[in-house]
């Protein structure tokens, strides 16, 4: 029995490597296109992210900032460092706002040699988020994909120009996803990453092994305390960093709506008493007293269910929610008070917020 076995397990394996060398292209269901394995001088296999790279880094770009000298304003000096990555063939590119955020003038360097004199369109300072646009034909766009969605052991590159040396590639895993503690008041959920993200990187680009863009780098982690960390740095989704870009180029500035509410997540307990349906909302904990809800009647520990029509996804969901409300709309809260279901009307307010 054991020999008739043995015979046939070798029998299919030969059958098998026979099927992969008659019939190329089902190989490309074993080696993925995007890992390329080429011999090393040694004879032996090597996996290389080299087509990702190609396809995304003559996107990224240099980005110098100039300001004016303080006793001379006829006079410009280099002041600030970073990288910004070319997202549209009409010149946009997405960099942080704190790369720019002082400059009188601010010069663009593209791989290919080129420099341009870059226009700030809009900048928003709550998301670091920054759009220029430079004037030029045959730009490099670096590669897009909507339906990406990072995931923790996702491989990514990190490409910039860190303290100017020159383009540099860094290489690592999503090490978290929705880090929203790391920003002012929890607004914000960031990729973490154990890609080198240093001084000039920010800005620039997180790819995934097919060189399209998985975020924009923004920051290392850095404590309080004199330790130094390592393999601990942030990127800011590709996504939001999109919706930022488009409320900038529409509007010059980005809009959000206000209903003035912050809570917590419901957790496992109360979710099972409440039943599947409200799983996803928030218990209200802070409430603006002069803000939307409180105007419309909305209490500190009522549980908000829906807005707009939309079922919740969390804090964070409802503040992405809320944010993309149109300030001076009228939107109907669903709200669960003593056991009973609510249904308030909220006229949205603009956040001014910093």
């Amino acid at each position: 029995m054991l020999k008739f076995l043995i015979r046939s397990v070798s029998m299919g394996l030969v059958t098998a490597l026979l099927v992969l060398l008659a019939v190329p292209s089902l190989r490309q269901n074993i080696i993925p296109e995007n890992l390329t394995a080429q011999p090393a001088n040694n004879g032996d296999l090597q996996i290389s992210f080299n087509q990702a790279v190609r396809k995304a880094a003559p996107a990224v770009v240099n980005i110098y900032s100039r300001q004016y000298k303080e006793n001379d304003r006829t006079t410009l000096s280099t002041q600030g460092l970073g990288s910004g990555v070319i997202v549209s063939d009409k010149g946009y590119i997405i960099t942080n706002y704190h790369v720019v955020a002082n400059a009188d003038q601010i010069i663009v360097a593209l791989q290919d040699g080129r420099v341009a004199a870059a226009q700030l369109v809009g900048k928003d300072q709550r998301t670091d988020i920054a759009v220029l646009r430079i004037e030029g034909g045959n730009l490099p766009v670096i590669p897009l994909n909507p339906n990406y969605s990072p995931k923790v052991g996702d491989v990514v590159l990190a490409i910039g120009n860190p303290y100017n040396l020159g383009q540099t590639t860094t290489f690592g895993i999503i090490s978290a996803t929705g880090r929203s503690s790391i920003s002012a008041g929890g607004i914000q959920a960031f990729i973490q990453t154990d890609a080198a993200i240093n001084q000039g990187n920010s800005g620039g680009a997180l790819v995934n092994t097919l060189g399209e863009l998985v975020g924009i780098n923004t920051a290392s982690f850095q404590q309080a305390t004199d330790l130094e960390t390592y393999g601990i740095s942030f990127a800011i989704p590709y996504q939001l960093a999109s919706k930022i870009m488009e409320k900038i180029i529409a509007d010059g500035r980005v809009i959000r709506g206000y209903i003035g509410i912050d809570g917590q997540d419901i957790n496992s307990v109360t979710a099972r008493l409440l039943g599947n349906e409200h799983i996803g909302g928030i218990i209200v904990l802070g409430l603006d007293p002069e803000g939307p809800a409180a105007k419309a009647g909305i209490k500190v520990q009522d549980i908000v269910l829906m807005i707009d029509g939309n079922k919740l996804n969390g804090r964070q969901g409802v503040l992405d929610l809320v944010t993309d409300l149109r300030p001076g709309t009228t939107v109907n809260v669903k709200i669960l008070r003593d056991g009973k279901e609510l249904t308030l009307p909220v006229n949205v307010g603009e956040d001014t917020r910093e």
